[in-house]
């Protein structure tokens, strides 16, 4: 019986150990396909620049009611209470939200 668990245990070392090496090679591909993807965005940002075109701006995320004036009045904190209220977002991405919103909008939260 103890002959048939070491065969086992081995079997299952060994598996294992070939999972490693086959999930080595797919994250140096995805490395090697950023990396591809990156120098193409450089050089489409090189022929963007000389031509002359600007990366077009997206628009602004719709804020829920009161957002906008919570933050029209400096109210900040309330903004984001407000934005969680209306959608269920946890804290930090009613905060980033409404940061987003204040920066697209030009206003100045405090």
């Amino acid at each position: 019986m103890g002959d048939g668990v070491e065969w086992i245990i081995a079997l299952l070392f060994l598996v294992l150990v070939a999972l490693l090496i086959s999930s080595g090679g797919r994250g140096a591909a995805e490395r090697q396909r950023m990396a591809r993807i990156a120098a193409i965005e450089r050089k489409l940002d090189l022929i963007m620049d000389n031509l002359g075109i600007a990366e077009p701006v997206p628009p602004a995320p719709p804020a829920p009611p009161g957002v906008l004036e919570e933050l029209a009045a400096g109210r900040k904190i309330q903004a984001i209470k407000a934005y969680r209220e209306a959608t269920g977002v946890g804290l930090r991405e009613a905060k980033d939200a409404v940061e987003a919103i204040a920066r697209l909008r030009g206003l100045s939260p405090r």
